[in-house]
Parts: structure tokens; sequence; C-alpha cells
């Protein structure tokens, strides 16, 4: 039985890098660069192997290869989304529920979020923790080679936590004792930050995330109260760039950020308390903000219907109306924002709900979509390879009915997904 399934995994893995070699076309009705901010009609895009080898004009169909149709549709590359967390289960009022899983049950909860985020038009991902370590390579891993779909993703392994800090399992009795996978990155000072964070990059995470503050939904901790010190978050970032690779910190406090960006971070995630001097830092040192927006309406009111902790509640109400503020700023100062939203606190695959909030609060149409895809690149390192639609980038493509840059909200239902020129959903 295990060998036929392997097989069966193998034949269609080998499939889709055979379709994936073939020359195909694709005609788009409206073309959105974000690279240059400009707009073309009537384009022809050729991909070969995977990737975009040119895009012209449309003069007459190709004979050398099929053409996807999207002549009544908007084509704009597909969307990157900078704060996910796809292996663990959707937040809940349940503080113990990480625990209430086994390694390989979770791992199909994984796969199901995987697909949604893909069918939602987010053909990449970061991935800024999960509670078992290195859960997220696995995913990231069975992705790349074909056994599950889902977008490209880059993975942090596993959270760098103070004890008892943000990115711990809080608020269950004393007398039980967390599984030593969901601690692993728990450090206690700035030797044990080079020690846990170089096992974690030998593990396979492409970059680690750090909880420097504490965080709105774990129990216990406080989102303006600093948790790693500037020494500890140093460690991180000097560990991280011997391997070619950065850290990111998830901060809300005013004095977090600073911290954080004082230390060498690469991008700030959340922010929800920021203020004027650490917006000026952070623009100084070109350190990428990536502020999940939209989730404090969706926790106000579905937390609420479901109980979560009053705790919760309680953080999120004083953290939204100053986060939003905060980010209204910092797009006005021009500080570098990448689109993430948090996916796993909402159900995974709403991802494009949040663009209607970063336009409300003060982006435009273009900036919003840069801000998932050409911003997000810059800040993984992979400009000219994801979030991009000329030649030389992956052929990562969605379609939508209607205009993004006249009303974004369209974005929120996309009926063409391509990924490495692959169609993997085609709706009418």
């Amino acid at each position: 039985m295990i060998a036929r399934f392997v097989l069966a995994a193998l034949a269609a893995s080998l499939a889709t890098s055979a379709v994936a070699a073939q020359i195909s076309y694709v005609r788009a009705g409206k073309l959105i660069d974000p690279q240059t901010g400009k707009v073309a009609t009537d384009r022809l895009i050729r991909v070969e192997a995977g990737k975009i080898t040119a895009v012209t004009a449309w003069t007459a169909p190709p004979k050398d290869g099929p053409v996807a149709d999207w002549s009544g549709l908007t084509v704009l590359p597909g969307l990157i989304d900078m704060h996910t967390h796809l292996v663990d289960d959707e937040q809940s009022e349940n503080i113990a529920q990480p625990l209430m899983r086994s390694a390989s049950e979770q791992a199909y909860v994984g796969a199901a979020h995987a697909r949604a985020t893909l069918m939602a038009g987010f053909t990449s991902v970061r991935d800024v923790g999960s509670w078992r370590a290195f859960s997220d390579v696995a995913l990231r891993d069975a992705i790349e080679v074909g056994h599950v779909p889902g977008p490209r993703m880059s993975v942090a392994g596993a959270y760098v936590t103070a004890p008892g800090g943000g990115g711990e399992i809080t608020g269950l009795a004393p007398d039980v004792t967390i599984p030593a996978e969901m601690r692993r990155g728990v450090v206690e000072d700035a030797a044990d930050v080079h020690k846990k964070v170089r096992a974690l990059l030998v593990g396979g995470a492409d970059f680690i995330k750090l909880i420097a503050t504490g965080a709105v939904l774990t129990e216990g901790t406080e989102p303006g109260q600093l948790e790693l010190s500037e020494d500890e978050i140093r460690a991180a970032v000097e560990e991280a760039a011997k391997r070619g690779t950065y850290a990111t910190a998830h901060a809300h406090g005013a004095e977090g950020v600073k911290t954080a960006v004082r230390a060498g971070v690469r991008s700030i995630e959340h922010g929800s308390l920021i203020d004027d001097e650490g917006i000026a830092l952070m623009k100084a040192k070109g350190v990428f903000l990536v502020a999940d927006i939209y989730n404090g309406d969706f926790i106000d009111t579905y937390g609420r219907e479901h109980h979560w902790p009053d705790g919760m509640i309680r953080k999120n109400r004083e953290t939204t109306d100053a986060q939003r503020e905060g980010f209204r700023k910092a797009v006005k100062a021009g500080v570098k924002i990448a689109y993430g939203t948090d996916a796993g606190v909402y159900p995974h695959g709403w991802n494009a709900r949040q663009m209607p909030y970063m336009v409300k609060y003060g982006m435009t149409p273009m900036q919003a979509i840069q801000s998932a895809t050409t911003v997000a690149a810059e800040l993984m390192g992979k400009t000219g390879q994801v979030g991009c639609d000329a030649p030389g980038c992956f052929a990562d493509l969605i379609a939508v009915a209607g205009d993004p840059l006249a009303d974004i909200s369209v974005l929120t239902a996309v009926p063409k997904v391509m990924k490495g020129g692959v169609l993997v959903k085609d709706e009418r």
C-alpha cells in the first residue's frame, strides 16, 4: 500500500514537471506589471519550463503551444503573504489546541491550509512560525517536490522566544509538560540564541522569527512588554547573517520595535504600538513593516462570538486602532510595507481580505498590489523570481474579473491561478 502511494505521488510529480516544461501561453486582457507600476492591454505571455520567457503584444495565436485565454480578465503576478501560519490549527478559544493533535494529523491540516492559500491566488508565502519545530520545513519540502499543492514557502522552523513569552504555549496548569519539539526556540540568553538559531538554520529554516515582545493571542503576555534584549536580538541577526539570511521580529510595543530595528532585523511584524521615532528609524534603516491590519476586526467579532479568552479580546481592542494609525503614518513616511496578514488567526484562504484595508489606511491600489508582490519579494530576497510577471520570473500568475486598480476587493475572488506554468485553478 505504501509503495503504491509513493509511486502514485511520484507519477503525479513527474506529470506536473512535464506540463511545466512545455511551451504555453497566456493571453491577458489587461496585464498589471507591479515592477513598473504600469498596465498594458492585450498581452501575450510566453511560458517555458515554468518561467516567463517573453511578454509581447497579442497579434495571432501562436502555433508552438496552447493558449490560456484570459483576454476578458485582468492578469497580475501571484500574490505573496509575508505572515502566515499554515501548519497549525486556526486560532480558537482553546489555549491547549496545539496539544490536541498528533504530528501526523497536523501534517494533513497544514496540507489543507496550503491548498486553500494557493487557491486564493497566493502563490508564495512566508510562514513565520509553527508550534512543532520544523513542521513548516516538511510542508515546504512536500510542496516543492509535488506531493501536495500549495504556495512556494519560506519558513522559520520555530519561534525564538523568551521562556514563558509570546512564542510559548501558556496558560496551562503548572504540571503540564510541553513537548520538547514545541520549545525548540526557547532561549535563556544571547549565547543560547546563537546556539538555537544555528540549530534552526541547520534544520532547514530559511530565516529566523524572533518574538521580541508579548503577544495579543498568548495568555500571560502583554504586547507592549519587551521580552528579548537588544543583545539577544542582535545575536540572532548575527547568526543568521553568517548563513546568508536574516531575522524578523514580532514586535507590538514601541520600545520593542526600536530595539529590534537597532539590533538589525530585516522586518517588523505587527508594529501595533509603533511611535514616530520607530517609524523614522525604520525608514532610515530600510526595515520593512509587515502589519496585519485586517485581523483586529475579525478577532473582535469572531473572538467575542466564540468566547475567546477575555485577555485576548482586551489586548486586541487596545492595539487595533493604534496599529492602523501607525500603519497610515508609516505609509506616509515611505517605510517599506510588505503584505502580511497573520493567516491562521482567521481562516486560510481569506488572505486577500486585507487588501481593502491597505487602501483604506493610506495606500493606493497599486501600492497595495506592490506590497503583496514586488515589495514582499524584495523582503524575501527573491526580486525577479516571484511577485513579477516579466521575462525571467516564475510563471506564477492570477487573473480576476474587473479592475483591482479601481476596486481592490476583486482580488478576494480569484478564478484563475497558475503556479510555475501549471494551471492549478480554472473557474469560469
